[in-house]
């Protein structure tokens, strides 16, 4: 069964820089099977998890610690 998961990229030091935001889909290991970056914060909640990092960073692969948030209004709500 694969997930989906919302990383948010952003920058705490300098608010200016954009905020990207990256749909990756994964497997039950947390294989990455699919990665797509979106144009702008996605409008419904469709999503397994929601990660973030803020230490400025441009793109998935240059960045290694991330944040998971606990209920976020992008997070599926679990039956």
């Amino acid at each position: 069964m694969n997930r989906t998961i919302l990383i948010i990229l952003s920058n705490r030091l300098n608010k200016l820089q954009k905020v990207k935001y990256l749909e990756v889909e994964c497997d039950e290991k947390g294989n990455v099977l699919k990665e797509k970056t979106l144009r702008a914060m996605p409008k419904e909640a469709r999503f397994a998890e929601v990660w973030e990092n803020d230490e400025g960073r441009t793109s998935f692969s240059s960045s290694y610690r991330f944040k998971r948030k606990y209920r976020h209004a992008l997070e599926q709500k679990k039956a």
